[in-house]
């Protein structure tokens, strides 16, 4: 039972180093016509946005669009990433990531 224990605390401990590498890391993505930029780290937590269009005289939907569609890509990314420094970890690759 104490050798459950300490696998447990381990582990643990393991997964408090990912979280905090994945929490230092970032993935970026652009939007297709590359008007909109996102920054996210592991943690899918965004850390830097820009409009790289005049957002005044941009077509609203086409820009909430490309907005969409960088986020979305931005998390993606990360969730890639995420898997990745779990498999690490854990030896198995997560399916479908």
């Amino acid at each position: 039972m104490f050798d459950k224990l300490k696998e447990l605390m381990q582990l643990k401990s393991r997964m408090e180093e990912i979280k905090r590498q994945l929490d230092s890391e970032t993935v970026e993505a652009s939007s297709s016509d590359g008007s909109v930029y996102v920054k996210m780290n592991g943690s899918q937590e965004v850390k830097e946005w820009r409009f790289k269009t005049d957002i005044k005289s941009a077509n609203p939907e086409k820009l909430e669009k490309a907005a969409l569609e960088t986020v979305n890509r931005a998390i993606k990314l990360s969730q890639q990433l995420a898997a990745k420094k779990m498999g690490e970890v854990t030896g198995m690759q997560l399916p479908g990531m």
